[in-house]
């Protein structure tokens, strides 16, 4: 057969050149040791992953602050006492030729309480989950130039361990996201308002870490194509925003969607239909966003087969196509869509996670839907824990979502608890 459009190289106008077109995109693998820093686990996880074929890997979040975490497991990269350990865990990610990026990220709000009880954000907007987020605090400007610091720190680091790039993460709810939000950005001075200040956050973050890193290394950004809230970031919006990052000099802009509160990302339910006849969630917004800038544009969500996959790059301009839960049951899933010896990815979601589930798929409740959504979530984090103990995924059904659900509350007890002594050693100020 002709060579597949998936195996084309990816210039990136910082010069680094990606190997093919499909990307592993970002997900939480909650693996870190009890000092927040990577362990043989991630080494030999993003191994499995870099054989698996795909050119890009993503990291799931590394946090710029130990005090502020997305979850306990969270890798922190706040200085260089964990250099060893990430030039390990970057050599491993490229042991099958694929680049490897550090996604780095904040979560504002977006922090469990066993974590920080008032943790930061933009304002005091708070996140009404089942009582699992304390209220925020509204960030000062002196809080604000740190965390933009925090994150070039961070990046520069990514650098000098080996990695070939940095993600920002600027969706999903997290800080940037924050900031970019009316809904969870009140502000009424220079970083609030009108869409310009509500993304000065995002650029200056942007600026920094390009300051921090040299104009030929990656920097990419994960955005919201639009929060999916009343009265949040919309798509009109992520257009400008785009345009914004072209001009501050990203080589890279992942498409995605939603907040903890409105888990577009998470549930990837398309509301359109002909995005479901195409497959990819957030592909018609993609399509929308890219006509206004020229920087290389990543999808992620809902693709499954090798046809969709290969139509978006040639038929709708899309420049890479990312792939993450399928990724957690079939690592090989890039290498056979490359070679054309694979049609579609085999997953579905509900058989193999909550078919037997004890909460029911299909419940109206909203308590019941958030914890079929960390049961969905929890059985991917299972998957990649087993290839980090260097076994194979089971691709089965046999967990229910009860024992999904109680092994994220168990994993993340014990792992909060045992990072306790030293979350406040030097280095670390107290908030």
């Amino acid at each position: 057969m002709p060579d597949s459009p998936l195996a084309a190289p990816l210039p990136l106008p910082c010069g680094a050149v990606l190997p093919n077109r499909i990307c592993k995109s970002a997900m939480t693998e909650a693996l870190a040791g009890s000092n927040d820093g990577p362990t043989p686990a991630h080494d030999a996880l993003y191994a499995r992953w870099s054989r698996g074929g795909a050119g890009l890997l993503v990291t799931g979040n590394v946090m710029v602050d130990g005090r502020s975490l997305e979850r306990p497991g969270n890798v922190v990269v706040e200085d260089e006492r964990h250099l060893p350990a990430l030039s390990r865990w970057a050599k491993a990610a490229q042991c099958g030729g694929s680049h490897v990026w550090m996604q780095i990220s904040h979560p504002g709000r977006q922090c469990p309480m066993i974590i920080n009880p008032r943790p930061l954000s933009p304002s005091e907007e708070k996140l009404k989950l089942l009582g699992l987020f304390g209220r925020p605090r509204a960030m000062t400007e002196a809080e604000i130039a740190e965390v933009i610091a925090r994150y070039a720190e961070t990046a520069r680091i990514a650098r000098k361990a080996g990695f070939d790039g940095v993600q920002i993460h600027g969706a999903h709810g997290y800080l940037i996201s924050q900031f970019l939000s009316p809904i969870t950005n009140r502000r009424s001075d220079e970083w609030g308002g009108p869409l310009e200040n509500r993304a000065r956050f995002l650029r200056a973050v942007v600026r920094a870490t390009r300051a921090a890193v040299g104009a030929d290394f990656p920097v990419g950004v994960k955005l919201n194509s639009a929060d999916f809230q009343k009265g949040g970031f919309t798509l009109e919006e992520c257009r400008q925003v785009a345009r914004w990052l072209e001009e501050d000099g990203i080589d890279l802009l992942e498409i995605s969607g939603g907040t903890y509160e409105e888990m577009a990302f998470a549930e990837a339910t398309p509301e359109r239909e002909s995005t479901q006849a195409r497959e990819a969630f957030f592909l018609e917004y993609a399509r929308e966003i890219r006509e206004g800038i020229s920087v290389p544009v990543v999808v992620t969500g809902g693709f499954r087969s090798r046809a969709a996959m290969e139509a978006a790059l040639t038929d709708d301009g899309i420049h890479m196509i990312g792939l993450a839960r399928p990724l957690c049951v079939q690592p090989d899933a890039p290498e056979g869509l490359i070679a054309g010896t694979l049609e579609r990815i085999g997953i579905e979601e509900d058989g193999l996670v909550l078919g037997k589930g004890s909460f029911g798929v299909n419940a109206s409740s909203g308590v019941v839907n958030l914890l079929n959504t960390v049961a969905r979530v929890e059985y991917y984090v299972t998957q990649m824990h087993r290839m980090g103990r260097g076994e194979e995924p089971r691709a089965d059904g046999s967990a229910s979502a009860a024992r999904l659900v109680g092994g994220y509350l168990g994993l993340s007890t014990v792992k909060a608890l045992r990072r306790l002594p030293g979350r406040m050693r030097p280095g670390r100020p107290a908030s």
